[in-house]
């Protein structure tokens, strides 16, 4: 659970905010490399349902997870407004297709919540809170824990 240093230290810090289904969520700006259009992948046999498959990033292959399969909002759609959100997450790259993105937007302290103990569409174990502007409220995920977690199978857990 987060405590209120927690939240001071996601103060100020931008995120840009992205959409699954009716959920708006938010993530740490500094791990976005490239926002791209969706476009087919490679699939992989065996490879859990979450992981579309792969593409390729200008020579580097990279996995991309969907998110929306991930987080069991339903059926994914992909439209013109879907798009893959390109990671740098400990020093790999990794795809992130989600519904759509809408802006970058830096959280003051005040407007930074403590993650609820409820049951959301993933474990509170990868929210860092929740950020609320005006009548919007974004689920901050740790995308770090997240796309680390030995339940992704992508990348070596981050070592301290």
């Amino acid at each position: 659970m987060q405590d209120a240093s927690s939240s001071a230290d996601i103060a100020g810090r931008e995120f840009l905010a992205f959409k699954l289904g009716k959920e708006e969520y938010g993530i740490d700006i500094l791990k976005v490399q490239e926002i791209r259009g969706y476009e087919a992948v490679t699939r992989i046999a065996s490879a859990p349902e979450f992981i579309k498959g792969v593409i390729n990033l200008r020579g580097i292959i990279i996995p991309v997870v969907d998110m929306r399969i991930k987080f069991r909002l339903g059926e994914p759609v992909y439209d013109d407004f879907t798009v893959v959100i390109i990671l740098n997450i400990n020093g790999r790259v990794v795809g992130m297709v989600v519904d759509s993105v809408s802006d970058v937007t830096t959280l003051q302290p005040d407007q930074v919540k403590p993650a609820p103990e409820m049951g959301t569409a993933f474990s509170t174990e990868y929210m860092m809170g929740l950020g609320t502007i005006d009548e919007r409220m974004l689920i901050l995920v740790d995308i770090d824990k997240l796309m680390s977690s030995p339940e992704m199978g992508l990348i070596d857990s981050l070592q301290p």
